[in-house]
């Protein structure tokens, strides 16, 4: 696994902090061992726990400058792209927020464990945390991998982006109506639709694409709505 990192990191046209590829290795370990007992990742093998999961997540460097911005990383899951991001660059302010609570404490323990400083690991709905002070409007970054179509994500992720901002989605690069349809929405949210960034996975021949979404303006009074709404009634 080591040595899938170092040379994919490489490729990618990153070069990690020293110590970032033995604390990837860790978190791996405690990802698989915890993935016995509770359901966190379908992917199993190490290699592709580095590929499809570490090197995926940090393609993110070069989409976006993430040097002492605040992020937040809605459905995070076991964590992803989040931790990764900040094992990599450690001037992140990092939220990790998740419907899920067993999720959030075991997260929790994992960045006790690695030893990570400046995460907030946050039990929350992401459409009742972006009403909140110190949350909405306030973030550098918002990112969210694999968590629902972009019609009903950018009104989950939006109002945590500060004007200035931007909101990553990470998507597949057959994604083109998934954006047509949520562009009107992402519109009256307060966004604007930038050209997406495309990446090879390292080791894999998998082509991703990260969807960028710049913050220009306030997300309106109203925004998000309840869940139940935003399922029924997509923007």
């Amino acid at each position: 696994m080591r040595e899938l990192l170092h040379t994919g990191l490489a490729q990618l046209g990153i070069v990690p902090p020293e110590g970032a590829a033995e604390l990837l290795v860790r978190y791996a370990a405690l990802l698989l061992r915890q993935n016995e007992v509770m359901n966190l990742t379908a992917i199993t093998a190490p290699e592709d726990v580095a590929t499809l999961h570490f090197l995926d997540s940090a393609a993110l460097l070069a989409a976006a400058d993430f040097r002492g911005k605040r992020v937040i990383d809605v459905g995070t899951g076991a964590g992803f792209p989040g931790l990764p991001l900040k094992i990599l660059e450690p001037s992140v302010e990092l939220t990790l927020l998740d419907s899920l609570d067993k999720r959030i404490v075991w997260l929790r323990s994992v960045c006790a464990e690695l030893g990570l400083f400046g995460v907030e690991c946050l039990h929350a709905r992401a459409e009742e945390q972006g009403l909140a002070a110190g949350y909405r409007d306030s973030f550098d970054l918002a990112l969210s991998r694999a968590v629902a179509p972009l019609r009903l994500l950018g009104e989950l992720c939006l109002p945590f982006v500060r004007p200035g901002g931007r909101f990553l989605a990470m998507k597949t690069t057959a994604c083109g109506e998934e954006l047509s349809q949520a562009a009107h929405g992402l519109q009256l949210l307060g966004g604007t639709v930038l050209p997406p960034y495309d990446y090879v996975i390292p080791h894999t021949g998998v082509t991703h694409r990260a969807v960028m979404v710049e913050k220009i303006s306030h997300t309106p009074k109203g925004y998000p709505r309840r869940w139940a709404k935003i399922q029924k009634a997509p923007l």
